[in-house]
Order: C-alpha cells, then structure tokens, then sequence
C-alpha cells in the first residue's frame, strides 16, 4: 500500500514527523508538504507563479519527501502525478496541530488537502490533534493510524473522504472512545482584537473564540468537549438537491439586452 502524506503545518511540523513514523508500520510512504506553514489557507492552488520543491532527507540523509512553496491542496496533486511511482492507495493529512472540527473544516488546509486527496478518487482522512503547548502528538500518531486501519478494513470499495479530531485529554488517559458524528454548524469565531501598530496604524486579529457548546444535537465539536475522539465522513458536491429540485420548476428567463 502507497501513503501519500501532507498537512498544512508544514513538513518539518512535529505531527507529520510522528504519523509518518506510524504509517511506515503498515505502508509505503511519500510525504509531499508545505515548505512553510499553511494554516487557514483553505483550498487554495498556485495559479499564478511556479511552484518549486526542495527534496527533504532525514538524520540518516534517506530522502524523506518533498518540501513545496505551496499550498496543501498543491502539495497533493504534485504528489499524485509528480512524486508518487503510481497512483496513492491512501492520503492522509496531518497531524494538524489544532482541531479541524464544526465550521472550521471550511477554513482548513488540513481538510483541504484531504478533499483533494478525494478529488481523484483515493480514500483520504485528515487528522488533527487539540492545540497544546506541550502536545503528545505520538501517541496521536499511534491513535491515527489505529483509526487508519480499521477505516481501510471497514469501509466499501468507494472512496469515501473522512475528518478525525483527537482532543488533548485523549492522549492523557490509555482507554478511549470514539464517536461517529456530524461537524457543527453553529457560528462563531467572529471577534477581532483591536489595536495600533508602532506606525499609528489600525490593525484587527481575529481572536480564537471558543466554539458553542452544544448545537442541540451530538456533533464533532460537543464529543470533542466530552472528551472523545471524533471521526466524521464529508463531502465536497455543495449542490443542494432538493432546492435545486424545486428551483426546476421556476420560470427564470433571461431579461432582454
């Protein structure tokens, strides 16, 4: 089996040293990443300069993958059709340090570079672990690859595209769960810190509010709090269906020019 493995921290980022560590276990690894970190970036691709990549060698100068001055959805496609011998079994994203869950997915590099991952066809999961200073990201690799496994010895023969959180007291504590739920939809994360540069200029930095605590139903970010794992599976196809159903049915003409 063949890994493709990026994130958005950049590949020099702790987690992806830890779970490219883990999936060596059980597969052939290709890391293809940022160059820097790419964080909030969203699915964003290089138009409009080239891309460059910088071979990257590990302590016993064995070539451990490819550094790109891009973005992580860039980072899979090259590592799809430039640095992989053949077509990725698996892409996996992460580990994120810092929970992609609720409306943050929308934001994300680390979901981002999963989607793209899902765009060709290939199975691809995103890991992120609770941002902590002193975050224990191996035992969130050994968690991740753990949930790899099952996924891969579970799911049907379509590619399905999926979103993992570990939560920072999941790696404290040996017996854990994991829930199955839905990404929230509530808003939030709309604050700015206001200030003044040393030019006398006025600046606003968006500020990391809490997500809301509980939408009425289980979602990624209420099992998060709860202290569980959370594994949900997404889509990219935006279409609403059934408005687009109904829509069908209205008149809409083009005015006259």
């Amino acid at each position: 089996m063949l890994i493709l493995l990026t994130n958005d921290d950049g590949i020099y980022a702790p987690g992806i040293r830890a779970l490219e560590e883990e999936l060596l276990k059980i597969a052939e690894v290709r890391v293809v990443a940022p160059a820097t970190e790419q964080s909030g970036v969203g699915h964003s691709i290089t138009f409009l300069r080239p891309l460059v990549p910088k071979q990257v060698y590990d302590a016993q100068d064995r070539l451990r993958g490819w550094a790109v001055d891009g973005s992580p959805a860039d980072c899979v496609k090259l590592g799809i059709f430039e640095f992989c011998d053949r077509p990725p079994d698996l892409v996996v994203s992460g580990i994120n340090g810092g929970l992609n869950a609720g409306i943050n997915v929308l934001y994300s590099g680390t979901v981002a570079a999963a989607i793209e991952g899902a765009f060709f066809g290939i199975t691809s999961i995103a890991c992120s672990l609770e941002f902590h200073e002193h975050a224990q990201y191996r035992k969130a690799a050994v968690m991740c690859r753990g949930v790899i496994e099952q996924i891969l010895a579970n799911k049907g023969p379509e590619p399905v595209l999926y979103n993992l959180n570990i939560p920072t007291a999941a790696t404290e504590r040996e017996q854990n769960e994991i829930k199955v739920v839905p990404m929230g939809v509530a808003r939030y994360g709309e604050h700015f810190a206001k200030g003044v540069d040393p030019k006398g200029r006025t600046y606003y930095w968006a500020t990391n509010d809490p997500p809301p605590r509980h939408e009425g139903y289980e979602t990624d970010i209420t099992e998060i709090e709860r202290g569980f794992l959370t594994l949900t599976p997404l889509q990219y196809n935006m279409t609403r269906h059934a408005m687009l159903a109904e829509m069908e049915k209205w008149p809409l003409q083009v005015p006259p020019t």
